[in-house]
């Protein structure tokens, strides 16, 4: 832990480095896995030595600029991605590559099962976008709910956006019931379980009534800058490749994005290509996105799910040649 008292004392260029709602600090804990906690013009920055370090120089040199400039999300953006910090954080990724990652909500301790899993959940904490590709029962989905209660929970982001394409396998919407909410809700209902389990029913609800928690069909996304937010697009493989785009182009400063999908189950029309098949190959490389891979061994439901993938994966096999 390291203290830092920023001079001269001048509440107004205070507001201006720590941003609204502290969003420049979370801005900067995200990014650097630091911990900072200020009372007036004094910081404390806890976290590994060479992570406080770069952070406590950070905080000098952004204060510094409040004199003349008003600070901006990308303004704090681009001053993390000077090179001795950005080697310093790709430092701290090696040391900790080893260290298994736990998520702790207010209803539960979630571990990665499995090595694969373990991975994930690092990668999300990790990177700005992040792809978990693979079949039912493999935790992608319910891992991804987990790191957004957790980063909603401390703070590092204002709200959980949760995000499907109106397809579903074989139904038709316009079938159901009620109005469009509740016409997406079933679609949904993986998403909202998980959060049941990790926060309960009435704080779920009471989020979604105050908006921090927000359910949206993909369409909703056009023309929207999402900042300090963590996003899930789930079944992703059914989305076409002009929505995945949007939904991508659409991440603003702040936020997370995690996006699932499994591309053995497309229920668009065959005409179509799905946008998450096409993704994965145009993103591959990029720096700021990770991808995952889950295959049946990854399966965490009832051993006979597992048995039911692996049946499948064969016969798919067989079949193709």
């Amino acid at each position: 832990m390291q203290e830092i008292t920023l001079q001269p004392a001048d509440n107004k260029r205070l507001a201006n480095l720590t941003g609204e709602f502290n969003s420049h600090l979370r801005q900067i804990e995200q990014r650097l896995k630091v911990d900072i906690a200020g009372r007036g013009h004094s910081f404390s920055v806890t976290g590994s030595e060479p992570t406080v370090i770069a952070a406590c120089a950070l905080l000098e040199q952004l204060f510094h600029l409040t004199e003349s400039e008003f600070l901006t999300p990308e303004q704090v953006h681009l001053a993390m991605q000077d090179a001795s910090l950005m080697e310093l954080v790709k430092q701290l990724e090696q040391n900790t590559a080893n260290e298994e990652v736990f998520i702790k909500t207010k209803h539960a301790l979630i571990r990665g099962r499995g090595p694969n899993q373990q991975n994930y959940l690092k990668k999300i904490m990790r990177h700005d976008i992040n792809f978990g590709v693979g079949p039912a029962g493999t935790g992608k989905t319910y891992l991804a709910v987990a790191c957004a209660v957790e980063a909603l929970q401390t703070e590092k982001v204002r709200r959980i956006i949760l995000v499907r394409p109106a397809v579903e396998a074989g139904e038709k919407l316009g079938f159901l019931p009620g109005d469009l909410a509740q016409k997406v809700d079933p679609y949904l209902r993986p998403l909202y379980d998980a959060l049941y389990e990790m926060l309960g029913f009435e704080r779920v609800e009471k989020l979604i009534e105050k908006s921090v928690i927000e359910v949206a069909p993909l369409a909703f996304m056009r023309g929207r800058t999402l900042n300090d937010s963590f996003i899930i697009l789930d079944e992703a493989q059914n989305t076409t490749t002009e929505q995945i785009k949007m939904f991508l182009t659409r991440i603003g400063f702040g936020s997370t994005a995690v996006v699932t999908g499994d591309v053995t189950q497309i229920d668009l029309p065959s005409a179509k290509m799905s946008g998450l098949t096409q993704v994965l190959d145009v993103l591959q490389g990029v720096e700021g996105i990770s991808f995952t891979f889950f295959t049946a061994v990854d399966v965490v439901r009832h051993p006979v799910v597992q048995r039911i993938v692996m049946a499948y994966d064969a016969y798919d096999k067989l079949h193709k040649h």
